[in-house]
């Protein structure tokens, strides 16, 4: 038996090239669902976000037919698509991420314009899976593998592998230019960042920096201490120059 396929848009990513913004045949015994169907096909299904039989909409457990037509669509972020079917539970308005061993970098950037960002380099697939349902976070990874996991309901995988281009990427795809609050959360830890007296923090620091600087913040979960030294300059112009901030106010702590 077989049915056709129609992938659109960012899905077309995980398609053979002579596959990409046309239809293909799909061949299949039994009853499969078309989740297995779309993976089968190299789509992971936290990708997808709605997908039409025949012009119905139906969800993952819909079992194929022979002659079935299939179109699928990736996630609509500025579309309300809530009449026709929902695949999975909408995301929090500020989402909270897990990542996995290859996206250390973007964790930081992600931290940096205060996003809560789960990283740690010893997690297996399986316990990131188990943190991202516990927890509720989105998955981004490089290894779509990860986002096959039928445990995982949100997921995104990264395109690009350059770090720069990666928190861009992200921020788009999940519409969060304006949820961005710079300098709010620990780049170590993830910890949330609190403006101290001077006084609390006296006895950890450097004689130089007690004498040039008087305003200070710490991290409530490592304790770790920051200040707006000689690298604050560096790091605002940075922030500004990948994320096309002119605004000086939208980078500030």
């Amino acid at each position: 038996m077989q049915a056709t396929f129609r992938f659109y848009a960012e899905l077309s990513d995980f398609l053979p090239p002579g596959l990409r913004g046309r239809g293909g045949i799909y061949h299949f015994e039994g009853k499969p669902s078309v989740k297995d169907a779309i993976e089968a096909q190299g789509v992971p299904h936290t990708e997808v976000d709605l997908i039409l039989a025949n012009g119905e909409p139906v969800n993952f457990d819909y079992h194929l037919h022979d002659g079935d037509r299939l179109t699928v669509y990736p996630a609509f972020e500025t579309i309300n698509i809530a009449p026709l079917v929902h695949l999975r539970e909408r995301l929090l308005q500020k989402p909270r991420f897990i990542l996995d061993v290859h996206l250390g970098k973007l964790a930081r950037w992600l931290r940096l314009t205060g996003f809560d960002a789960l990283y740690q380099t010893d997690l297996e697939d399986s316990e990131i899976a188990v943190l991202a349902v516990c927890e509720n976070r989105v998955v981004l990874t490089r290894d779509i593998g990860l986002l096959r996991r039928k445990a995982i309901t949100h997921g995104y995988w990264v395109r690009t592998d350059d770090p720069d281009a990666q928190i861009v990427e992200v921020l788009r795809r999940f519409q969060l230019e304006h949820l961005v609050q710079t300098f709010k959360r620990c780049l170590d830890c993830n910890g949330d960042i609190r403006q101290v007296d001077k006084a609390e923090v006296w006895e950890r620091l450097q004689p130089n920096t007690r004498r040039y600087f008087d305003t200070f913040y710490q991290c409530e979960q490592c304790q770790k201490v920051y200040w707006a030294g000689s690298h604050y300059a560096h790091m605002v112009a940075r922030l500004k120059h990948v994320l096309g901030f002119e605004n000086a106010d939208r980078v500030r702590p």
